[in-house]
């Protein structure tokens, strides 16, 4: 009887603890390049509050960096980054819903294995085509065919297809969560009398809850951290939102933050001003706002997660 061979044992053992620190070098540069990017903001966004009153900023209701009198209240950005989540998520929570829905509970294997990537490919448009596309198609068509003043810049093609790029993130995930209900909870309706329809709303739709939360709350978190689109189509106009007419807030030229951040990264503005040092504490409010939304998608999904055996 032949006796085992363990002689390779030693390398298979250094070649696996090699692996190991290869990937928690991985993890811990994807940490170091987190937290270098935060306290880059946070180390310019003080020496911006130092010049700066953080009051003032946060409740300040005119934006104007560089042109006299200078303001840096950040309202009017985030009106205007406002204005776009709510109109991109007009487009995309329904159709992207409405979209997982399908693929999850009508669509056969083989139209699903076709559906499904072709819906994500729009997640690989550069979102520069995008912009663009919104400045040169879909503003015309807009002005030719709703009766209304829309500027050449305007928030709502910026919104539209915003809410067209995030389309594949909403279905792609709610479609998951979907797809992870058990099919012990359709047959049991079906076996009442329910119909697909019924089955789909009423027992998938809430069985799968968390995991469409979840899914509207990283979409969104997309949008508000869109730039080329918003740089392209929305035009540079910071404004506050018009209470008395909130709908006509999508006709005119805003700017959102990420607009604001990239006019001020590529103007010809002195480094150390505080004109330059507000990018910082721009991003840094936008980074706290995403921050923030996706820590409570974390906890939604957490609080209601159903948990199947």
């Amino acid at each position: 009887m032949s006796q085992p061979d363990f002689s390779h044992d030693g390398i298979r053992t250094a070649r696996g603890t090699a692996f190991r620190y290869l990937f928690m070098l991985c993890a811990l540069l994807s940490i170091l390049t987190t937290v270098a990017i935060i306290l880059t903001l946070l180390i310019d966004a003080v020496d911006f509050f130092a010049q700066v009153s953080l009051v003032d900023f946060l409740t300040g209701t005119r934006w104007s960096p560089t042109n006299e009198p200078i303001a840096f209240g950040v309202l009017p950005l985030i009106s205007g980054t406002l204005v776009i989540t709510i109109g991109s998520a007009l487009v995309a929570l329904p159709i992207g819903l409405l979209t997982a829905i399908y693929l999850s509970e009508y669509a056969s294997d083989r139209q699903r294995a076709y559906l499904k990537p072709a819906l994500e490919v729009l997640a690989g448009v550069p979102t520069v085509v995008y912009g663009y596309f919104a400045l040169v198609y879909v503003t015309p068509a807009i002005d030719t065919i709703l009766p209304v003043d829309l500027s050449t810049f305007n928030a709502l093609s910026a919104s539209i297809m915003v809410g067209i790029m995030i389309i594949p993130m909403v279905s792609s995930i709610s479609e998951d969560a979907m797809s992870a209900v058990p099919d012990s909870l359709r047959q049991a309706s079906y076996g009442l009398g329910a119909t697909k329809f019924t089955v789909s709303t009423s027992v998938v739709v809430p069985a799968a809850l968390s995991g469409i939360f979840s899914s509207f709350i990283l979409a969104l978190s997309r949008a508000i951290g869109e730039t080329m689109i918003v740089a392209i189509a929305a035009g540079q106009t910071p404004r506050m939102i018009d209470l008395t007419d909130p709908a006509g807030m999508f006709l005119d030229s805003i700017q959102p933050m990420t607009s604001a951040m990239v006019q001020i990264g590529t103007g010809d503005i002195v480094g150390q001003g505080p004109a330059y040092k507000s990018l910082f504490a721009v991003g840094l409010t936008l980074f706290v706002i995403t921050f923030v939304m996706n820590l409570i998608s974390e906890l939604v999904a957490s609080r209601y997660r159903e948990v199947y055996r």
